[in-house]
């Protein structure tokens, strides 16, 4: 399958990309090495594969969320662009 010129401006027009005419020929080539490479994949072997890397493996993989007690407060705030009383003074966030 071949992309056109037409269809690639349609495309770019719908992601709100602004594209220059000697910028064109580029993508082109860029989407079509893309469909190209999808094609590929798409046609790879896979009903021989007994089993799947990772889309079965069903755990908890965040941390234990605890309180850790920082012995050297000033080293701690020494790169704060502003502090108040020993805590990192953020913009208010509405």
């Amino acid at each position: 399958m071949k992309v056109t010129r037409e269809e690639l401006l349609h495309i770019a027009k719908l992601a709100d990309l602004k594209l220059e005419e000697e910028e064109i020929d580029k993508y082109l080539l860029n989407l079509q090495d893309i469909l190209n490479f999808a094609n590929i994949v798409n046609k790879a072997p896979v009903e021989e594969l007994k089993e799947t890397i990772g889309s079965n493996d069903n755990y908890n993989v965040f941390r234990k969320d605890e309180i850790v007690e920082f012995e050297d407060e000033e080293a701690l705030l020494q790169n704060a662009p502003e502090k108040e009383q020993n805590m990192f003074k953020i913009p208010k966030v509405i």
